[in-house]
């Protein structure tokens, strides 16, 4: 791929970039069928993402008709490739089987390996016959909604598609590699003032927070709400509190320690509740809760904005949901897309159906949902959360550190670009953003 990262880096022309040789073969970071069972009986806790995670050379697919080689500069972490390398909930070996029955363009997904990764940010190298809108040597960043526009579910709402699929998770040729193999119809202009690593950290979770605060789809946040944010230095989370003050919402902001604390006054926010600190305990033991310390909470949050959350900002899970349904005001929204604590849920139904409550699922975001995002972040309204950056190389160790909850915001990764700091081609807006671009960044 050398080659390759020698054009981008001279800014040769698209006819340059359509004559280069595709490699038969790149660098990728790859889970094994063969290896599916290897974490049976370990406890999710101690799956070690290092140990699952390879980095080597895999076999470059044919090109789709709808699809484009992608020279891949940068990607980052998300909960999704943590979750393929310790195969929970379940393996991502069956999803691709399935994918694999829909065409033969299809069959190429079901592989003995895959290439995981769900961002990406880089070059357009080739385009298929089908392609329209892109040609080589456009630089892009990547969503992730995998989805066959000839099926009639995936008009009015693509996400409420019958195929729809998240790639680099249900999908193979994901984005933690040197070349991905991506549909046109994910492919978004790379914001102008980011480096390759920070325009690659935003996408899956920048667009998932915009559908569930600011879409018709998700809570439709207005000007003055309360909103109650779990986890909100974490990837969506720092994402969702940046899009509740842009929106004129009442950000309060969950995090577990007084320096995620300190990141939040920072960025503007003024009601935090530290979790540690105040040592919820919303479980008795594992099958009993405990409604006290849901009034608690609800009592800590009147206390600092002097009312009720109309929205909660819900993705823990198991952890903290009852507490969440309990908090939300009478008419209130409770708006969910995932659970790193547990997927099987309980609340009590009396403070729901009683009190008129709103329960929304949410998952990723639709084309133009995502799009929207995209333009907020290469406007500079929205900024990258991004912490850390890793070699490819070091991915297994990046997903070890998402696994264990020891980073804040984003873990970008470095594929091609040899460095960070480099992909950057509007210097005057990154300077009028300064420091707000690297408000997550670890000294």
């Amino acid at each position: 791929m050398q080659h390759v990262l020698d054009a981008i880096q001279s800014d040769a022309s698209s006819d340059d970039f359509a004559n280069l040789v595709i490699p038969e073969s790149y660098r990728a970071v790859h889970v094994r069928k063969d290896e599916q069972d290897m974490w049976k009986g370990t406890p999710a806790n101690e799956k070690d993402p290092r140990k699952s995670l390879h980095v080597g050379e895999v076999p470059t697919p044919e090109l789709a008709p709808d699809e484009v080689y992608l020279a891949v500069m940068a990607s980052s972490i998300n909960f999704n490739t943590v979750w393929t390398s310790i195969f929970e909930p379940v393996s991502t070996f069956g999803p691709m089987a399935r994918l694999g029955r829909e065409s033969s363009w299809a069959k190429r997904h079901d592989r003995d390996y895959q290439v995981v990764g769900s961002d990406a940010s880089g070059v357009v190298l080739k385009v298929g016959s089908a392609v329209r809108n892109w040609k080589p040597g456009d630089r892009v960043t990547v969503h992730c909604n995998h989805v066959d526009d000839q099926d009639q579910s995936a008009h009015d709402d693509s996400m409420m598609a019958a195929n729809q699929r998240i790639w680099g998770y249900e999908t193979n040729f994901g984005g933690l590699a040197d070349l991905a193999v991506v549909k046109a119809n994910q492919l978004m202009p790379k914001p102008a003032h980011l480096t390759w690593e920070e325009a690659a950290v935003n996408a899956l979770c920048n667009s998932t927070s915009y559908r569930m605060l600011v879409s018709h789809n998700g809570a439709q946040m207005k000007q003055g709400d309360v909103v109650l944010i779990w986890g909100a230095t974490g990837g969506i989370g720092a994402y969702a509190t940046q899009y509740v003050l842009n929106g004129g919402g009442i950000p309060v902001c969950v995090v577990s320690n007084a320096e995620k604390a300190q990141i939040l006054r920072n960025m503007g926010v003024e009601h935090i509740i530290d979790r540690a600190a105040a040592g919820y305990q919303f479980w008795k033991d594992e099958h009993t809760h405990d409604e006290g310390e849901w009034r608690r909470l609800g009592k800590d949050i009147r206390d600092l904005c002097g009312e009720d959350p109309d929205i909660v900002f819900e993705h823990p899970g198991r952890s903290t949901f009852a507490a969440s349904m309990y908090v939300a005001k009478r008419g209130g929204t409770v708006v969910t897309c995932a659970a790193t604590s547990g997927f099987m849920m309980e609340f009590d139904n009396r403070h729901f159906w009683m009190r008129l409550k709103k329960l929304v699922g949410s998952h990723f975001a639709n084309y133009k949902e995502a799009w929207e995002a995209n333009r907020l972040i290469s406007k500079g309204m929205i900024h990258p959360v991004m912490s850390q950056v890793f070699a490819l190389d070091q991915t297994g160790e990046a997903a070890f550190q998402v696994h264990h909850n020891m980073h804040e915001g984003k873990i970008g990764v470095l594929a091609l670009s040899p460095e960070e700091g480099l992909g950057v081609t509007n210097q005057e807006l990154r300077d009028q953003l300064g420091d707000k671009i690297h408000a997550f960044r670890r000294a």
